[in-house]
């Protein structure tokens, strides 16, 4: 197969989706690698790495995108590529459709088939494509908080950990998955009061466990949201249903119980943000503020920490890449355990139900498209 890797276009994105450790992989499997010039020096990875790699280097994204079979990027397709998706290619990266209309119809239009890494699962259900970008963008909630929390930046002033005779800081943490327990993890070892909200009683129970009652756990309601933010000097958003928009936990009339100058970082901003007042912001311009509330929405924060991301993103994604490339779709999908699950497009359908019922679509089961 002909695998294109095409430099990122989203604003302030610099991770690739392959290091050149991974094409190699993929040379090593007989498929022809086609890589953007320039694509890898965000993550500090040169052109002639990956030709040593076994790369054909390309000097436009065109160029890649029109003769690769198959495309694998980080980031979902910005609105100048989506002419560049059509019926024959399949494309390999981070969609998050339910918070992308435009796109999830552009995809429909063009009849390209969609594998979302975010929403692949392994035998027992959990999002092991998702997983290490959790891991890094819960850990760096917890470092933009402490940045945000200071006065030059914006926040209260307030120090993580405090001093002695001077209170630490309190941090609110939404949800107990990958990205909230890196967070509370790295709060916790700043010397930050934490308290988590979820609604699996059982993840309450095991981190209170694994992290030896340092954390208050609540149940996640409406109730012990709004009293928990009352004293917040921060809350992170980490909520996820996979494949679907975020629901909205903090409410615009919620923020005036916020103390002034607290610091609100949606992690799920991605997925439409947990937070209402969210809207997706960039590395260059992260924050903007409502009702004397911080808000910190950027929709692609491990792009900041690139080499880093990148080779822990392709630690989790080449086996699935080199399933696509060496079976084929329609057999990589049978014989892979959960990658049908990150089919969202295919033919012109969506082949995934949070992502049809987000945007009133019709429907197609993967093995019904498969077989059309």
């Amino acid at each position: 197969m002909i695998i294109g890797i095409p430099r990122e276009v989203k604003k302030d994105e610099y991770r690739i989706a392959l290091p050149p450790a991974g094409v190699r992989e993929l040379a090593l499997h007989g498929h022809d690698v086609l890589v953007e010039a320039g694509a890898g020096t965000g993550s500090g990875f040169s052109d002639e790495e990956y030709a040593a790699a076994g790369a054909r280097l390309m000097d436009s994204a065109a160029d890649v995108w029109g003769a690769a079979g198959m495309v694998i990027k980080v980031k979902e397709p910005q609105p100048q590529e989506y002419d560049y998706m059509r019926p024959d290619l399949i494309l390999f990266t981070y969609l998050h459709l339910a918070a992308e209309e435009r796109l999830t119809h552009a995809m429909i239009e063009r009849g390209v088939t969609g594998v979302a890494y975010e929403t692949v699962t392994d035998r027992t259900g959990k999002l092991p494509l998702l997983e290490p970008m959790s891991e890094v963008a819960g850990r760096m909630a917890t470092q933009v908080v402490a940045q945000y929390l200071t006065k030059v930046h914006g926040g209260r002033g307030v120090m993580m950990g405090g001093v002695p005779g001077v209170r630490p800081a309190n941090v609110v943490v939404l949800g107990g998955g990958t990205v909230g327990t890196n967070a509370a993890k790295m709060a916790l070892g700043m010397g930050a009061n934490v308290t988590m909200l979820d609604v699996n009683l059982e993840r309450l129970r095991y981190l209170d466990d694994v992290l030896h009652g340092r954390l208050t756990t609540l149940y996640s309601n409406d109730t012990n949201i709004t009293d928990s933010i009352r004293t917040a000097d921060a809350v992170i958003g980490a909520v996820l249903i996979a494949g679907a928009k975020a629901p909205h936990l903090i409410r615009r009339d919620m923020l005036s119980a916020m103390p002034p100058d607290s610091v609100i970082v949606d992690v799920a901003v991605d997925q439409g943000g947990c937070v209402e007042t969210t809207r997706p912001t960039t590395h260059s311009e992260p924050t903007f503020y409502v009702d004397g509330v911080l808000h910190y929405g950027v929709a692609n924060m491990p792009g900041a920490v690139p080499r880093t991301s990148s080779l822990a993103l392709a630690n989790a994604t080449l086996r699935y890449a080199i399933r696509l490339a060496d079976l084929g779709l329609h057999d990589a999908l049978n014989g892979t355990p959960g990658l049908a699950d990150g089919l969202n497009t295919y033919k012109g359908h969506v082949t995934h139900p949070a992502v049809a019922q987000t945007f009133d679509l019709p429907y197609v089961a993967v093995k019904e498209a498969l077989q059309g």
